[in-house]
């Protein structure tokens, strides 16, 4: 029990942009495929709604250097590091739903930030609309929510020891079928660009599957617990579950299925 009090003491609620980082080879990897089909020469403009720390507006940087770059989050560890490692570009501080730009963008891209906002059928079209004739929103959401990871969290939620807690909590996130998003796009767009892939990511052992979900899906139970110890007595009820469902082979690794979701709609 030492070694696990040792591996799970860090910090909440806020995020955490050291741990979210933890992992950014495989988190840049989506970031990376949406961006090479994104069929666009020289946007001139682009922002990265939901940017965190800034690693896949880097991205868009190296895709097209001479673009004037801008990154939305609403979370300021977040936004500092970001504008430590580049303080030449633009970061706003700002929620996605109440964000309105003040010129249309060549390219609005987000990666893995939409499916902690609510009402697709209505955030999408608006994203779209401040997309400039000729440009595009790309975006991509992890799509991974019925995995035996989410499973383990909400069992664990609903058990006797925490269900006065968290039982009646529901993960607020969520992605839609992509032809729901054909359906809400399809009336503003010239073209749409819509599929999903399974990305099977071999991590260290089931610990590092639970670190990969502390830094992100697992904060909305977290942040409802009261104290350090009730965060860490939950991450270790969550780990014997998946350390059933994903166990390490004879090499210490767990293989880690994750799909998800992308889509690019041009103006």
């Amino acid at each position: 029990m030492d070694s696990l009090v040792e591996f799970l003491h860090t910090k909440m609620p806020d995020w955490n942009p050291e741990l979210y980082l933890k992992f950014s080879d495989q988190r840049a990897r989506p970031a990376s495929d949406l961006i090479a089909q994104i069929k666009l020469n020289n946007p001139a403009r682009i922002i990265d709604v939901g940017c965190g720390p800034g690693n896949s507006t880097a991205q868009l940087n190296k895709r097209w250097p001479q673009a004037r770059l801008a990154g939305l989050d609403n979370s300021p560890e977040m936004l500092a590091q970001a504008r430590q490692k580049n303080p030449g570009w633009t970061w706003i501080d700002a929620t996605i739903e109440h964000w309105t730009p003040d010129a249309p963008y060549d390219l609005v891209f987000s990666n893995a930030a939409l499916h902690w906002v609510g009402d697709h059928g209505t955030i999408f079209p608006r994203l779209l609309s401040y997309v400039a004739s000729g440009g595009a929103l790309a975006v991509q959401m992890p799509n991974n929510f019925h995995s035996p990871v989410h499973t383990a969290m909400k069992e664990v939620a609903a058990s006797p020891r925490w269900n006065a807690v968290l039982g009646p909590a529901e993960e607020h996130f969520g992605v839609e079928s992509p032809a729901f998003y054909y359906n809400a796009l399809r009336p503003s767009a010239s073209l749409l660009n819509i599929w999903e892939a399974d990305y099977l990511q071999i991590m260290d052992g089931p610990r590092a599957i639970l670190e990969w979900i502390r830094s992100t899906g697992m904060r909305f139970y977290l942040e409802r617990l009261h104290d350090e110890t009730e965060r860490m007595a939950f991450e270790s009820d969550c780990l014997d579950r998946i350390e059933q469902a994903y166990p390490a082979n004879d090499a210490g690794k767990s293989l880690f299925p994750y799909k998800r979701m992308f889509v690019i709609a041009y103006r």
